[in-house]
């Protein structure tokens, strides 16, 4: 059993605020630091507790903080200070929590309270839960001798002595209906008792027998072990070709943390990946773990906040979000595909969650296991230096290859006219579906069309709140922001000359491609996924057992399909553009195509018969492609280090940027203007811009860049800090910082 919360290590031993003092509390809310309350007479106050104060006209629920370094020079006056109202029944903040909301408002330049909320994102679960009510056999006795009817007997039958039965399952397992039972309560046989707090999640049991393991995977998962059973802080990058393993080996390390009575924590990218990964952890441990994400009821994330609160939650697995649970004794961290930009979050608190976890696991003195098939250059970086360990598994599981990659030069072998498919792949696909087997299909863009134009006068369909083109979507007639979520009708004319029937489609999407494979192949049983299609993970889950039950002949998919998936009957792949994410300036543009690629070429092949990949591009020789093709992913990671060193790009150097946005397009070129004289310098730093962002117009607000370039030995924050402090900002123009960019939109 995991040590109850004011038990565990992470739980020092605080004295007691004395009475009539003060305190600092501090409120999720984008303010700047705590506030100081009095504290009653009444109560005694340990930093980390949940407690409601007076703010303004209402109350407030915030956290007991912890008091100052230095004492501030104004205090407010105790005779100012409102007091404490009223103290929660809920399980104290620990203390590597409270400092990890510092550590990331103090990172990403964000108010502490901003960081807060998110570690209170369920108000609801601060509250003690309510009793539920129900039976149980009254005790023998009494002179009245009350008649036991055949109804009445099934429910005695039911009951077994001391067992307190819910109302409801009793009566339907007696197949009463609810006034039989208070019939037989009024009678002296049963009587009302509080049912006890049932357990909200399954043990998982580190003894359960899982798979077996080949001898790589066992001594990788031996390092891990010995890793998490040290109980101390360190960092391992495990990474391995597609297939090889890497989830049963890191499970490993979860059944460890588990021996030691310690708490685990899984990150996955995508919400819509934990279907096939649920199966995998009940076959290694007997039980489902406690799930986390935006899909999950609220009821469920209530007593699930709580659950991890109170340690009865051995295993989480979530997304980025989870981060920020209130785990009494933390022992494990898993951020499996490490190199997913998914684990940015770009809007309020701007954070990188892969950064952060190695940070969570530092503070609880936890181990952490980054895993990925295609690591980030930050990541093998970090191995190659010696800050991470670093273990790897050369061989797919079971005797499964790797599959063949084959070039399809789209410049001498390109599709018919109107068509997206070469007949190369086109004639793949058939013969794969032909033996039985599964083929896919992979284009990383969703709808129909990305563009609509007029043909008579060239009009683009745009959106008018951003710098973006409107998608079509043809199935459910409509034109789409993918950034703003902006949707209209297709007009039956052109807006701009009035042309009717005049508006066509410009370059494909998966729709595009589905149509294409639907007069292909009519006979084949087709399966689109993208987010569009798999809105959460029931969905994913049912589209995952139809492949895996092969009832699907032919997957059509966005980057969706790329992250994790086991079809061990899908032996081709089939990239349609696979020139698709190289074009713009994006700093890391290479490296995430060679990942994205790389990974939905792993789908293929996984089990006894060989996988074929095909990539159609006009850029065969490509660095990219050229590595894609011979598999040497490391040699391309090593020359992409070698052209970022020089110039103090990341992994070599630091970046962060300001990003200045306003309805009024002048007021947002003024503040960036002004932060541009006002740009810090010096050696080592350098501040590209202001300039327009590449998407100037976004949600209705105007948006101007600047980017601040640092050497690696440079702390940023003070930079940052400081330049802001030196620029008024208008209250209606928005600075929002973002420090170490993954994209540069």
């Amino acid at each position: 059993m995991l040590p109850l919360p004011g038990k565990h290590r992470d739980m020092k031993d605080t004295p007691p605020v004395s009475a009539r003092t003060r305190v600092r509390v501090l409120l999720p809310l984008p303010l700047a630091g705590a506030y100081d309350y009095a504290v009653p007479a009444s109560m005694a106050l340990r930093p980390g507790e949940f407690v409601s104060v007076p703010l303004n006209h209402r109350d407030m629920i915030g956290v007991v903080w912890d008091p100052p370094a230095e004492p501030e020079a104004t205090p407010v006056p105790d005779r100012r200070l409102r007091p404490v109202s009223a103290t929660l029944p809920a399980p104290p903040m620990t203390e590597s929590l409270r400092r990890f909301v510092d550590w990331v408002a103090a990172y990403t330049l964000s108010p502490p309270g901003a960081v807060l909320r998110m570690a209170m994102s369920v108000p609801a679960a601060l509250e003690a839960p309510t009793p539920q009510a129900g039976w149980i056999l009254a005790p023998p006795g009494g002179n009245s001798r009350p008649r036991i009817t055949p109804e009445r007997q099934r429910v005695l039958d039911a009951m077994r002595p001391g067992e307190v039965r819910a109302g409801a399952p009793l009566a339907e397992e007696a197949k009463v209906s609810l006034g039989v039972l208070r019939g037989m309560a009024e009678n002296g046989l049963i009587r009302p008792a509080l049912l006890p707090q049932r357990r909200r999640f399954g043990w998982p049991d580190p003894a359960h027998p899982g798979p077996a393991l080949a001898p790589d995977q066992a001594a990788a998962g031996a390092a891990l072990r010995a890793t998490v059973a040290a109980g101390a802080f360190g960092v391992t990058l495990l990474t391995g070709v597609t297939g090889s393993g890497k989830t049963e080996v890191y499970l490993d390390a979860v059944a460890e943390c588990l021996r030691q009575g310690r708490q685990a924590l899984v990150l996955l990218p995508e919400i819509a990946l934990s279907a096939q990964w649920l199966d995998r952890f009940r076959a290694r441990f007997g039980v489902a773990p406690a799930l986390w994400h935006s899909e999950v009821t609220s009821r469920t994330r209530r007593d699930t906040w709580r659950a991890v609160a109170e340690g009865e939650a051995p295993v989480v697995v979530g997304a980025r979000s989870a981060l920020f649970l209130p785990f009494p004794d933390l022992g494990l961290v898993v951020v499996d595909e490490e190199h997913e930009t998914a684990f940015k979050q770009e809007d309020g608190v701007v954070y990188h969650a892969r950064d952060m976890a190695v940070v969570r696991a530092r503070l609880n003195r936890a181990a952490c296991v980054l895993v990925s098939a295609t690591p980030s250059l930050e990541s093998l970086t970090n191995a190659e230096s010696g800050r991470y360990a670093a273990l790897h598994l050369p061989q797919r599981h079971g005797g499964a290859t790797l599959p063949a990659i084959t070039m399809v030069d789209l410049r001498r072998d390109p599709p018919e006219r109107g068509r997206f498919l070469s007949p190369l792949l086109a004639t793949a696909v058939t013969e794969t579906i032909g033996r039985g087997e599964q083929a896919m299909l992979f284009l990383n863009r969703r709808g129909y069309a990305p563009l609509t134009l007029c043909r008579h006068c060239g009009h683009r369909m745009r959106c008018p709140n951003c710098t973006a083109w409107l998608v079509e979507h043809r199935a459910q007639r409509r034109l789409q922001c993918h950034h703003c979520g902006h949707a209209e009708p297709p007009p039956a004319e052109c807006p701009e000359c009035g042309t009717a029937n005049s508006l066509t489609a410009v370059g494909p999407g998966v729709e595009r491609v589905m149509e294409e494979a639907t007069a292909l192949w009519p006979d084949a049983r087709r399966l689109v996924m993208a987010s569009d299609t798999l809105p959460g993970p029931a969905a994913a889950a049912e589209a995952a057992r139809a492949i895996q039950d092969r009832e699907v002949d032919l997957i059509i998919g966005t980057q969706i399909v790329a992250k994790g998936w086991h079809f061990p009957h899908l032996t081709l792949v089939g990239v349609v553009d696979a020139d698709l994410g190289l074009a713009g300036g994006d700093l890391r543009a290479a490296e995430r195509t060679v990942q994205l690629l790389h990974q939905v070429a792993g789908r293929a092949g996984r089990a006894e018969a060989p996988g074929q990949v095909l990539l159609q591009s006009f850029s065969p020789d490509h660095p990219v492609m050229r590595a894609l093709v011979s598999g040497d992913l490391e040699a391309f990671m090593q020359e992409e280090a070698a052209m970022r060193r020089p110039g103090h790009w990341p992994p070599f150097g630091r970046l962060a940027a300001l990003i200045v946005s306003s309805e009024e397009e002048r007021e947002a070129d003024r503040t960036a203007r002004d932060l541009g004289l006002a740009a810090p310098g010096g050696e080592g730093v350098q501040v590209l811009g202001p300039a327009p962002a590449p998407l100037a117009l976004l949600r209705g607000r105007y948006r101007r860049r600047l980017l601040l370039k640092t050497r690696r030995d440079i702390a940023v924050q003070p930079i940052l800090r400081d330049w802001l402090a030196r620029v008024p900002v208008p209250n209606h123009v928005r600075v929002q910082v973002d420090v170490d960019p993954v994209g540069f939109l």
